[in-house]
């Protein structure tokens, strides 16, 4: 039988003095001064920049007192298949507590898709580190009530439930910003809060067909999809890059908000160049596969054993291809080739003429002779060369993260900035920090079991 356990917090200072001296905090990390913000907010001006309100851990632990930008700031994320986790996974490689809310027994479905690491899933491992998972199931009372306690607590809220589901919990904005004006609430979703297709469900590929992307990728025989999830991308680098945006904004209003993130929105930015290259009824790009629509020759290249990738962008680079690779002058003077957009419409003689000359050498070779003359080139690397690139170990971009099954490699997040030691702490398994949470934020909630 279940026994009902009650955990205490010490914490005797008030929600928003706490969260005041987190703004502080938050101004004292990015160079802003308090004397910055509005003379309004007395109550915050005069709060010293005391710790933060909540038992922050280490966001280094093997570099003791190291600490990271977004070291303080607790997200709390209902949170589920890729934008959602991509988005806080990089929060918490900035220092942040990232709380994953998933479902009991089951947690999030996106551990499932496959056992490719180590028994683990390939997308779970890649958006899912450094965080701690707490398993509640949101439709039963007790649970809901003990989200509600954490949140008074939080600096971000993210979700990417079906549409709907915060406000039927009183989860949403509206509903929780007068108990938290300072809290950001970020909202990812297929098609954003308003509109006709606000409550159409969205997945990946889906998205890639509604924002046109399906339409300028593959070939005229066959189209493609992108090979990667690249909407959920696209939507969780927009909430993270907002996020972050936001809570540079509440360190000098003290003021949260709500960041309504949409899937489709996300890529039609991402879809602005082939937009506009069909502004006003113009002809889209065309299907081209592995090629560039417009520009050439800028594409794959058969040689005697493989393929190579070559591209240039102006008639300087022309020149020298033309006469230090291919050795063909007598190009220059073809009308045919005389311009970029002449270039692209004749490409397929072109593309003859080159790979005329390419077939007498190794890939190897030609890329060798392409760097040689500033032509810029590229293999065409497969999964197990981007495992071993050169580049990626020269860089030291490898390090090992933990999981339930052990250690496996990871790359760093690309960009952090020098002398930064990143957050990339272990994977955990569904609800494993739950009692250590509950404790900490003074939660009441049935143990089974105990």
């Amino acid at each position: 039988m279940a026994m009902k356990r009650v955990f205490a917090t010490g914490a005797t200072r008030s929600v928003t003095q706490a969260r005041s001296g987190t703004y502080i905090n938050a101004l004292n990390r990015t160079g802003l001064s308090v004397r910055s913000l509005p003379a309004s907010n007395t109550s915050i001006r005069n709060l010293s920049s005391s710790a933060p309100y909540r038992n922050s851990q280490p966001t280094n632990p093997n570099k003791p007192g190291a600490t990271l930008p977004l070291d303080g700031i607790l997200v709390v994320s209902l949170e589920q298949a890729i934008a959602g986790p991509f988005c806080t996974r990089q929060l918490a490689d900035l220092g942040a507590r990232v709380i994953k809310v998933e479902r009991p027994g089951s947690g999030d479905f996106n551990r499932y898709h496959d056992t490719r690491v180590k028994g683990l899933c390939s997308h779970f491992v890649w958006t899912n580190r450094s965080k701690e998972s707490l398993a509640l199931d949101l439709k039963q009372p007790s649970d809901l009530s003990a989200l509600k306690k954490i949140l008074e607590k939080a600096d971000i809220l993210v979700q990417n439930l079906a549409p709907g589901a915060t406000e039927r919990m009183g989860l949403d904005y509206q509903t929780l910003k007068s108990k938290h004006p300072g809290l950001i609430v970020c909202d990812i979703s297929g098609y954003g809060s308003t509109g006709p297709y606000r409550n159409k469900k969205a997945y990946d590929l889906l998205i890639q067909a509604e924002s046109g992307f399906l339409s300028i990728t593959g070939s005229p025989d066959a189209p493609a999809k992108s090979g990667i999830s690249i909407a959920d991308i696209a939507a969780g680098t927009t909430a993270f890059n907002n996020i972050l945006a936001a809570i540079i904004q509440r360190g000098k209003t003290g003021e949260g908000c709500r960041l309504d993130v949409s899937m489709l929105e996300s890529m039609a930015e991402w879809m602005s160049f082939p937009m506009y290259y069909a502004f006003e009824g113009a002809e889209p790009p065309k299907l081209a596969g592995a090629e560039h629509a417009s520009i050439y020759p800028y594409g794959p290249f058969e040689c005697e054993d493989g393929v190579v990738m070559l591209g240039m962008q102006n008639e300087r680079e022309w020149r020298v291809f033309v006469t230090n690779v291919l050795g063909k002058e007598e190009l220059l003077e073809d009308g045919r080739f005389a311009s970029t957009s002449l270039r692209s419409q004749n490409r397929k003689a072109l593309k003859e003429i080159i790979e005329d000359c390419f077939k007498g050498s190794k890939a190897d070779e030609m890329l060798e002779k392409l760097q040689i003359h500033g032509i810029a080139n590229a293999k065409m690397t497969e999964m197990e060369g981007l495992w071993n690139h050169p580049q990626l170990k020269a860089r030291g971009r490898w390090m090992e993260v933990d999981t339930p099954n052990g250690k496996i490699p990871a790359l760093k997040p690309a960009g952090a900035a020098e002398g930064l030691e990143v957050r990339m702490d272990r994977i955990p398994n569904v609800g494993e920090h739950g009692e250590k949470i509950f404790k900490e934020f003074g939660v009441e909630r049935e143990l089974p079991g105990s």
